[in-house]
């Protein structure tokens, strides 16, 4: 079924354009073609052994960047196409948009940025998302005409998806009225941009709901107890089918949330745009954000992520394994930067370190110290 685009959505043909001019695809358009350079890219691939929250090691069903990235895609398509936005777009943007993430998730990002913070305090430390950014822009090598894949500006612009002062203020210099421009002007991406956004919270608010069940760390009485969304469903779905149990209660529960979140940032996104009527998509930029939840579902999200961190992501099995990840980042920051023979020619430390997957990270660090932590015995 073929989709009209709404006025206030991105239309390929009045993209800002590339950062290098080409010649128009015959068979695809801009935002498509964003997407197939994507997919092809190392950095994609690289994703399948990156940490979502559980280490590669430790089970082979739980999440990985990969995963995560191919949610956040499905979910930003069903809103896209289901409010008239660029589906295509917004399948760029989320398969791209965790790039920058280092090795070992979060833990990885904390300690690459304290060790940058030390040594160059004049670099503003590391934040994943300018480092996506950068993968596109300049990391990828696999054209002979330029660095990076030459992505569109909206694409770039969904990819960068926060941005400190001091990172924005340097796309500005070397780029003006670019990407970073918004962050100094106070204004707002696409709405695929914005969309994107939000399917990366409803993604990962889901799935690591599953993969903490299925991990042991967390149960579905705690969820129960504390989780008026979870319980809702939950509720509804035994009312359905009294004899579920188990995983297949789990997953059904969670289907049903995913599901009331995507229609209700659809009712509340739309709500917004008939108010404020873009006329296109400057007007959007120029607009508060109009996607979103509604004010209730919100506050259900807040919990989930509340409960979340608390239960999950400070959980002392992961905090342990996170602690150990962080060792394995200095480590190997420390041994490149004493060590600059070791890197590979005309690769930054922090480039280098960013770019691994948690198993590469694993082996170039027993390669350069002569240990394996204890945590992946």
């Amino acid at each position: 079924m073929a989709i009209t685009l709404k006025p206030w959505a991105c239309h390929p043909a009045q993209s800002r354009g590339r950062r290098h001019t080409e010649a128009p695809a015959p068979t695809r358009d801009d935002f498509q073609r964003d997407r197939d350079r994507i997919v092809h890219s190392t950095a994609f691939r690289r994703l399948v052994y990156k940490t979502q929250v559980f280490l590669n090691h430790e089970g082979d069903l739980f999440r990985t960047r990969l995963t995560h990235s191919l949610e956040v895609a499905q979910l930003a398509r069903s809103i896209a196409r289901t409010m008239g936005l660029n589906e295509d777009l917004c399948e760029a943007i989320s398969l791209a948009h965790d790039f920058g993430h280092t090795p070992f998730g979060h833990a990885g990002q904390d300690a690459l940025d304290e060790c940058l913070r030390r040594v160059e305090p004049e670099s503003g430390g590391f934040e994943h998302n300018f480092q996506s950014l950068r993968v596109v822009d300049v990391l990828e090598e696999r054209y002979a005409a330029f660095d990076g894949l030459n992505l569109t500006f909206e694409t770039r612009e969904g990819i960068l998806k926060h941005c400190s002062r001091r990172h924005a203020d340097e796309l500005e210099r070397a780029d003006p009225g670019g990407v970073g421009h918004r962050f100094l002007a106070r204004t707002q991406p696409s709405l695929e941009a914005q969309v994107c956004n939000l399917a990366d919270e409803i993604a990962y608010n889901a799935h690591d709901i599953d993969d903490g069940v299925r991990s042991g760390l967390i149960e579905q009485e705690q969820l129960l107890a504390v989780l008026p969304l979870f319980a809702r469903f939950h509720a509804e779905a035994l009312r359905e089918a009294p004899a579920l149990a188990g995983k297949r209660l789990l997953y059904d529960t969670i289907r049903r949330m995913l599901s009331a979140q995507v229609y209700d940032v659809v009712a509340a996104s739309s709500a917004l745009i008939r108010e404020h009527v873009p006329a296109n998509v400057d007007v959007v930029r120029a607009s508060p954000p109009l996607i979103g939840f509604s004010p209730g579902m919100r506050g259900d999200v807040e919990q989930i992520k509340a409960f979340l961190r608390h239960e999950l992501y400070r959980h002392p099995r992961v905090v342990a394994t996170t602690d150990g990840a962080k060792q394995v980042v200095r480590g190997l920051f420390e041994a490149y930067s004493t060590q600059p023979g070791e890197l590979p020619a005309g690769h930054a430390v922090a480039d280098y370190i960013a770019g691994m997957t948690d198993r590469f990270a694993l082996r170039e660090h027993e390669r350069l110290t002569g240990t394996v932590p204890s945590w992946v015995r």
